[in-house]
C-alpha cells in the first residue's frame, strides 16, 4: 500500500490528474437560497456569480469520512491532506482539528494558496507517494512545494472583493476607484494587492509580466484559471506559452464557484510551481 493524498475542491485539479495520482477530493460548499450545494458534486447555477450566494468550508464530518477511508485504503501507511490556505478558508483549521482527533498518521498541510496553488502541492505529495515515500517523505514533499508556489489574479470588478472580506489591507484602497482593475497575489496565504491598474488589458499584461519575471528561464508548472471568462484564460495561457518556452503548456481550468464568488466574473488567475516534480 502507499500514503494516500487528500485535497479539497478548491484545488481545481483536472479529473485526469486526480485519477492518475489517486488524489481524493473533499467538497467545499456554496449556500444559495437555502440550499447547500457541494462544489464538484451538485449542480451550481451558471449565474451564481451574480446571485447573493455565500460559501462554506468542508465540514468536519466530510473531512473525517474522507480521512478514515483514505487511511483504511493506505493500509496504515498514512494520509497527507493538502488544503486551501487557512487565511482564506476555515477548511484547513477544521482539517487540523479533525486529524488531531482521528489519527496521528493523518498529516494536514496548509498550502498557503488556493486553486492550483493548492493543487500543485497535492500533486507533489502524490508523486512522492507513488514513488514509495513514507508518511514523512510525502508530507515533506508537500511542505517543500508550498514554498515554491506563486499565484496572481486580475479581477474585473470590485463588488465581490468588497463582500468577500478576503483581501488583506483592502480598506485602504478597495473603495477608491470604480475603474480600478487590481492585480492581486497570494502572499503567505493571504490575498493582497500587487498593483493597481486602470484597464483590464493593462492589468492582464502586468500579471503576465510578473509571472514571467518570477519564472525566468527555468521550467515551471503553470495553471491558468478563469471565472466565466474562458477566452481571457486562453489568451493568457497562449501568451505564457510564447514567453516561457521552457515550461509545459499551462493547465487550463475554471476557478470554480467557491473561489469565483469571492473574485467575481471575468477574473483570470495564474498559479505556478517553480520546481515541479516529474
Amino acid at each position: 500500500m502507499s500514503v494516500v493524498v487528500v485535497t479539497d475542491a478548491s484545488s481545481r485539479l483536472p479529473a485526469d490528474l486526480l485519477e492518475k495520482w489517486s488524489i481524493r477530493v473533499v467538497p467545499l460548499h456554496v449556500l444559495l437560497d437555502g440550499r447547500d450545494l457541494r462544489d464538484g458534486i451538485d449542480d451550481v447555477p451558471d449565474d451564481i456569480y451574480q446571485r447573493h450566494a455565500t460559501t462554506a468550508a468542508a465540514t468536519p464530518a466530510e473531512l473525517a469520512n474522507a480521512y478514515q477511508q483514505a487511511l483504511a485504503d493506505s493500509g496504515g501507511d498514512g494520509v497527507v491532506a493538502v488544503h486551501i490556505s487557512s487565511a482564506l478558508s476555515g477548511t484547513c483549521g477544521a482539517a487540523q482539528r479533525t486529524a488531531a482527533d482521528l489519527d496521528p498518521n493523518v498529516r494536514v498541510v496548509d498550502s498557503r494558496s488556493a486553486a492550483m496553488g493548492t493543487g500543485f502541492v497535492a500533486l507533489a505529495a502524490a508523486r512522492a507517494a507513488a514513488a514509495g515515500g513514507d508518511l514523512d517523505v510525502v508530507a515533506g514533499a508537500a511542505t517543500s512545494a508550498v514554498a515554491r508556489g506563486r499565484a496572481f489574479i486580475v479581477v474585473h470588478r470590485l463588488d465581490n472583493l468588497r463582500r468577500s472580506g478576503r483581501i488583506g489591507g483592502a480598506t485602504a484602497w478597495l473603495g477608491t476607484a470604480l475603474a480600478l482593475k487590481p492585480v492581486l497575489r497570494i502572499d503567505d496565504g493571504k490575498l493582497v494587492l500587487a498593483q493597481r491598474i486602470r484597464t483590464v488589458t493593462h492589468a492582464t499584461a502586468a500579471m503576465i509580466d510578473r509571472v514571467c519575471e518570477v519564472v525566468g528561464e527555468a521550467p515551471a508548472a503553470l495553471a491558468v484559471h478563469h471565472v466565466a471568462n474562458p477566452d481571457g484564460a486562453k489568451e493568457v495561457a497562449a501568451a505564457l506559452a510564447e514567453r516561457l518556452p521552457a515550461c509545459e503548456p499551462a493547465i487550463l481550468t475554471p476557478l470554480g464557484p467557491v473561489l469565483g464568488l469571492h473574485v467575481g466574473p471575468g477574473a483570470v488567475a495564474v498559479c505556478l510551481d517553480l520546481a515541479p516534480g516529474g
